[in-house]
């Protein structure tokens, strides 16, 4: 087993799906994941949202082990810090076709997720004037209508996930704490037949 793959969860109840199927709190675990240990409050701030608010959506992530406390970087004990106990989520979609409530909540969870997607391209584009030449000559966005079988669809999922591992290892060579001109990426990729 790899570092990789400790650190990966796996939902395999409707009750787990439904939890992290709202927006705020699939935002939330990204924040965690991609800043580190946050407070409710510092991550309010990000959110726009109280830290009330916060502290409730944190507590239903934690009843699902998907974010737990984290030490305390200052004396102050008013203070709760709380990180994401994994860097990926996944599920098997298609383990879940006979179980009608599973597959519904699967669903629910999938189209929460493939809105955040779009939100969070949404900004890139309208941050796309601000950002420097060379970052935005390097991202890419793109589709491709394939015809492909059941077995070469497969293959083409496990080519772009070792792909991905790849880059995975590149990007945890970099530490955010050092300037070293590495920056946030968003990687998203989809490969489904068309119904």
């Amino acid at each position: 087993m790899t570092a990789r793959d400790t650190s990966r969860s796996t939902l395999t109840d409707a009750a787990s799906m439904r939890v992290l199927a709202h927006p705020t709190r699939l935002r939330l675990l990204g924040l965690l994941r991609e800043r580190g240990p946050q407070t409710a409050a510092q991550l309010g701030d990000v959110v726009d949202e109280a830290p009330g608010t916060i502290s409730y959506h944190l507590s239903k992530l934690a009843s699902i082990d998907l974010i737990g406390p984290a030490e305390r970087p200052t004396a102050d004990r008013r203070e709760r810090w709380w990180q994401a106990t994994t860097q990926l989520t996944t599920w098997e979609p298609a383990d879940l076709l006979d179980d009608p409530d599973r597959l519904v909540a699967s669903s629910t969870l999938q189209k929460a997720i493939a809105q955040a997607y779009a939100a969070r391209f949404v900004e890139y584009i309208d941050a796309t004037p601000a950002l420097p030449r060379e970052w935005v000559a390097a991202g890419a966005s793109g589709d491709r209508s394939l015809r492909l079988t059941v077995d070469e669809l497969a293959r083409l999922r496990g080519e772009l996930e070792s792909v991905v591992d790849r880059w995975l290892d590149a990007s945890a060579a970099h530490d955010p704490s050092v300037d070293d001109g590495a920056e946030p990426v968003v990687l998203v990729y989809q490969a489904y037949r068309r119904p």
